[in-house]
């Protein structure tokens, strides 16, 4: 367990697996699950994978190493700490779907070419009794010039009541300031250890 959350293995050793009790085309009780990873209807020869979904996440950080984070209003991890971020729609960009989440969740607009990549990490989504895999793709952007803190920024925001109970500022300067922070995700907790070992210039590509 990292900052509370359940590592990848633990969650798989949780008693939550997807699965079908019938195939969705012909109603044959013969699905079989290969692996976690598809089904296959003998029956029928319905074929489904079990593909990964996309999300992505930014890091807005102020010149005094705070970050913007919002705190959850809703499962999975409900009151804990994320950056801003979300599932990829269809057809669209990892940059297109910052600027979508940042407008939908803050209430800001960012331009695609504000964003910048850092890295990706896999993570473990489960909602509803549901578990989606998915690959986290994180961005860092700069504080918006006309405003002189991550303080200053939350006061002109207008977060998504439904996704964001409310928004504060961390400093982080460290991992152990990463360790102490309840956050929702490991895999965000693994982004900022290479946000800041990138900043150290520890961290070769």
């Amino acid at each position: 367990m990292i900052n509370g959350m359940k590592t990848d293995t633990e969650t798989q050793n949780s008693d939550m697996q997807n699965d079908f009790k019938m195939c969705p085309i012909c109603g044959s009780k013969k699905i079989k699950n290969q692996e976690n990873r598809k089904w296959i209807c003998p029956d029928c020869g319905f074929d489904l994978y079990k593909n990964v979904a996309a999300a992505v996440g930014v890091i807005i950080e102020d010149s005094h190493k705070n970050i913007l984070f919002e705190v959850r209003a809703k499962e999975p991890r409900n009151g804990f700490l994320a950056i801003p971020g979300g599932f990829i729609d269809f057809d669209e960009s990892a940059e297109e779907a910052l600027c979508r989440e940042c407008f939908e969740e803050l209430g800001v607009k960012f331009d695609q070419n504000d964003f910048h990549y850092i890295c990706t990490f896999p993570n473990t989504y489960p909602y509803k009794k549901i578990e989606y895999k998915t690959c986290d793709i994180f961005f860092k952007a700069e504080l918006p010039k006309k405003y002189n803190s991550i303080d200053d920024f939350i006061k002109a925001l207008k977060p998504e009541q439904s996704e964001v109970l409310t928004l504060c500022s961390k400093r982080v300067a460290t991992e152990e300031d990463i360790e102490t922070l309840p956050l929702a995700f490991e895999s965000s907790a693994k982004a900022l250890k290479k946000y800041l070992a990138m900043q150290k210039g520890e961290y070769k590509r």
